[in-house]
């Protein structure tokens, strides 16, 4: 089954923006079941990136893709294309949240450590005290997600490119630098100044919603 999936995900191409679009409105407006299954399809990888950065023992590997792919359909459930947080930041947290519950269930938690962070500098424990969460915390994280939608439309377009690429898209900076027509060491440049631009909003952003 793994091997046949591995097949399957290979087979995915990445739609543009205006197709995903249309796909979402397609499905949220005028219930077109066709355009959620293209949607889920499209983001099965990030099921498998997800799944794989926990190290699952070989055995329950297919039925944590399993659970992954339960939290990605409750995300495309739940998400509105309207308010321009992008898809992969919504949906990353019900993905993870579904493949540890899984691991909980199965008692395999204990082999991934909780307080390594990743590279959004999560930890497991982290996740795992999400479904504790109070209803205000829970509102400030979407305004917080919601907020770097917004951040990143008010990036230059290249950086907003190059940082939508490589951190939501997890496209490689060499193909960016081609899609782009644009050096790989400029990229790399992009990258930082687009970072150090969202860090400076989202904390101006934090520092005002708590005053």
């Amino acid at each position: 089954m793994l091997d046949d999936y591995l097949k399957e995900l290979q087979k995915i191409t990445l739609l543009e923006p205006d197709e995903e679009r249309a796909l979402w409105q397609a499905y949220k407006d005028n219930g077109d079941m066709m355009a959620r299954s293209r949607l889920i399809e499209q983001y099965q990888p990030l099921v498998f990136k997800e799944t794989m950065r926990w190290h699952i023992h070989r055995d329950i590997l297919s039925d944590a893709l399993q659970e992954g792919t339960l939290g990605l359909m409750e995300a495309v459930e739940r998400y509105d294309y309207r308010r321009g947080v992008a898809f992969p930041l919504f949906a990353v947290h019900r993905i993870r949240g579904a493949i540890l519950d899984y691991l909980k269930r199965e008692g395999a938690v204990s082999a991934v450590s909780l307080d390594e962070p990743d590279e959004r500098g999560v930890t497991l424990q982290d996740t795992l005290c999400d479904e504790e969460q109070d209803p205000a915390e829970a509102t400030s994280r979407q305004l917080l997600l919601e907020k770097v939608g917004h951040v990143l439309k008010r990036l230059p377009e290249k950086e907003q490119a190059v940082v939508e690429g490589v951190y939501l898209n997890d496209v490689e900076q060499k193909h960016l630098a081609k899609s782009l027509d644009i050096s790989l060491p400029y990229v790399y440049r992009l990258q930082k100044r687009g970072i150090r631009r969202v860090r400076g909003m989202l904390s101006r952003f934090i520092h005002e919603s708590r005053h």
